[in-house]
């Protein structure tokens, strides 16, 4: 009976424990541990080729751009990182003589920016900084390296970053663009090109001996940027990854022989002077960042805007960030586990899928959203904004169908345009959590417009109540006057197919789909999608062989030229290798980009995007879509959490309560006992009866 009794004993034991379903190690419970998770794979953490949402929420803690925003402050303000002082622009003539700070755009040959960066800052600890053994076929990961070692961060360090942008090997997304202001990017390219075709292919290039006519090291703290006439938005280019320093010595260590076949690449293994470090990288399950025990502290932030103070924002006025140990980064595929942990405080923040909106939120009467009863008594916290973000649907106008500046071809995209609803789609599929976009330019960046002003008139009518979509006979018109009646060529009646490449998997993508295939139905066009890996999918959009293709872009900064650009036709992506994935390209549109990037802004300015935005909405080279409404849910034990687009090196601003979060786990977990207590008891009474029989027939057998 005493062997039976004492393993039912254990288990009644072991379910009373209180973190008996917690997915974290023992070892963890009560620490100063973050728990998030991410739904995408990030596939660069090299910082010049680093340019997704999924990949800069690891980046931007690693690397340091000389340059950042201030965290609490709304409009955005740029404030130092590891510069001593935001630079201010000096400008000169095409024959290098300096110009007063007032000087006329068109006088301005040259901007320069002097950078100089704080002393004493090191790198975190790794072990490019020490001589390794020749040998490294044993050698799988970063931790199998015997010895660590740092080194002080100096101004040359940043040159060599910016020189990688031009690196053949690497494939920068900026290089296009940053080609058009760096003096000598685009002739450093190609010298590059020529010193990498002499040369074996994993051989290292080392860039000190390439000299780069626009970037230079002026001494040990301080370098110079020179770029091409006037361009304000430079600055803000200063706060991203591209612009991260790059020790020549983890270049020249990850590019030993052997080192990319077992992904000991600075893709795989970022290395940056920043509050974390990755120490762990598993990009299909888990992803660790840990403190840097040699980053330099940093200031809490002690003002803000108005109300951050009574929301508890700067009760950490002046004290050294950052305040996490450890974020732990576990990947969920699907949206209901991430959800039903969150909800068991075994994530600290989270989003709201389609799939949880109701047990979430509430919308009253006159369209305000609160959060449900149930929220609100597990101390949630919801915050809402309309993001800086432009999500679309893109024609490749390169393609002969559909792209191209053709009355035909631009007639086809506009019928298509209509016909797809986006407030429809906005309704079904986002619970309402999206504003109908006009325009690339999202609410809350300059050159936006409410009202009536601010419509596409080639989808939508002005009405008393609003904008109002056009009529799907509309759409139908425009398809016949394309050439396309009922969907069908005029001349041959072949039917009309269009083909739309995507990266949509997973439960909703069917009925996403399917609503399309619905959408396109409206004016009799056959829809075919084409599914594949973003892998894959990046490489189409390209090579330019798409048609129509799903696309977003996040703000990298707060102005219009960060959107306009997209459609600038010397950033086409299949000839130029930039951000304008539709491969657009109009004159009269090019012309005034040039004039309005390099603007204040101001009346004059306005004038110059509403002009560019009318011709977009002619030409139509995206279906317009969306400006997301974020939703975000908060624990009560995480603090000093404010949304942002904008900003993304965020996580040494946050704190948590690991001590309350204890609590309410073990609250909110506590095991119900009684139906194992009731099958123990049951198991006992049945085995009773048999102990019994079993010690009457030992005795038996003993007399």
């Amino acid at each position: 009976m005493r062997r039976l009794l004492l393993p039912l004993f254990c288990i009644a034991l072991t379910a009373c424990g209180a973190a008996w379903n917690d997915p974290y190690p023992a070892t963890e419970r009560g620490r100063n541990i973050l728990y998030t998770a991410f739904t995408e794979r990030p596939k660069h953490l090299d910082p010049v080729q680093s340019y997704s949402a999924d990949e800069i929420a690891f980046t931007a803690q690693i690397y340091e751009p000389p340059l950042q925003y201030h965290y609490l402050r709304r409009p955005y303000e740029l404030i130092p990182a590891t510069a001593a002082v935001v630079p201010q622009p000096t400008y000169s003539d095409a024959q290098g003589r300096p110009l007063p700070v007032d000087a006329e755009a068109h006088r301005i040959a040259f901007t320069d920016y002097v950078i100089e960066i704080k002393p004493g800052i090191l790198y975190q600890p790794h072990p490019a900084f020490v001589e390794q053994p020749a040998d490294i076929s044993g050698f799988f990961s970063l931790k199998d390296f015997p010895k660590r070692g740092t080194r002080e961060l100096v101004a040359a360090d940043y040159v060599y970053g910016i020189k990688r942008l031009a690196h053949p090997r690497l494939h920068s997304p900026i290089l296009g663009l940053m080609g058009e202001y760096i003096v000598g990017l685009r002739d450093y390219a190609r010298s590059l090109e020529t010193a990498a075709a002499a040369q074996p292919a994993d051989q290292w290039i080392d860039l000190r001996e390439y000299p780069l006519a626009g970037v230079e090291e002026i001494d040990r703290y301080r370098y110079r940027i020179r770029i091409k006439g006037r361009y304000p938005q430079f600055l803000y280019w200063l706060t991203m990854p591209f612009f991260a320093p790059m020790p020549w010595e983890a270049d020249r260590f990850h590019s030993r022989p052997g080192m990319a076949e077992k992904n000991l690449t600075l893709d795989w293994y970022p290395i940056g002077t920043g509050p974390y470090m990755l120490t762990e990288n598993n990009p299909n399950a888990r992803m660790v960042l840990e403190k840097n025990p040699n980053f330099r502290g940093e200031a809490y932030p002690c003002d803000g805007e108005s109300g951050d103070a009574a929301a508890g924002l700067l009760e950490d006025c002046g004290k050294p960030m950052p305040f996490i140990e450890k974020v732990v980064f576990t990947r969920e595929k699907e949206q209901i586990p991430y959800w039903n942990k969150f909800l068991q405080g075994y994530y600290d923040a989270s989003g709201i899928a389609s799939d949880s909106f109701d047990q979430a939120i509430q919308v009253g009467s006159g369209g305000e959203v609160s959060l449900t009863p149930t929220m609100r008594e597990k101390g949630i916290t919801l915050t809402t904004t309309v993001a800086t973000s432009t999500f679309y649907m893109g024609f490749n106008m390169l393609d002969p169908l559909v792209g191209g500046d053709g009355v035909a071809a631009r007639k086809l995209r506009q019928a298509i345009a209509i016909a797809i609803d986006q407030e429809e789609f906005i309704s079904i599929f986002m619970n309402g959590r999206g504003v109908a976009a006009q325009s690339p330019i999202p609410p809350g960046i300059f050159g936006y417009r409410e009202g009536r002003a601010g419509i596409n008139p080639r989808v939508y009518d002005w009405t008393e109540s609003g904008p109002r979509r056009k009529d799907i006979a509309v759409a139908q018109r425009l398809l016949a006057e394309a050439g396309w009646p009922n969907g069908r060529n005029a001349a041959t009646q072949e039917p009309l197919i269009i083909h739309l490449d995507t990266t949509a998997t997973g439960v909703g993508a069917k009925a996403r789909i399917d609503w399309l295939h619905k959408q396109f139905r409206t004016i009799d066009v056959q829809l075919v999608v084409r599914s594949t890996d973003f892998n894959r999918f990046q490489e189409k959009v390209r090579k330019g062989a798409v048609q129509l293709f799903y696309y977003g872009w996040n703000a990298d900064y707060p102005d219009p030229e960060n959107f306009l650009f997209l459609l600038h036709g010397p950033q086409g992506k299949t000839r130029f290798e930039g951000q304008n994935a539709a491969n657009y390209s109009n004159p009269e549109y090019d012309s005034l980009f040039e004039q309005m990037r390099a603007m204040e802004n101001g009346p004059q300015r306005q004038a110059i995007i509403d002009r560019m935005l009318a011709i977009l909405h002619e030409d139509s080279p995206w279906v317009w879509g969306f400006h997301p409404k974020d939703y975000s849910l908060r624990h009560g034990w995480l603090l000093n959490r404010k949304p942002t687009k904008i900003a993304n090196n965020t996580l040494k601003y946050q704190r948590i309560d690991a001590e309350l979060r204890r609590e309410l786990r073990d609250e909110w977990n506590r095991p119900v006992l009684w139906p194992l207590l009731l099958l123990v008891g049951t198991l006992v009474a049945l085995a009773l009866p048999a102990v019994a029989h079993h010690r009457r027939r030992e005795n038996s057998t003993a007399r």
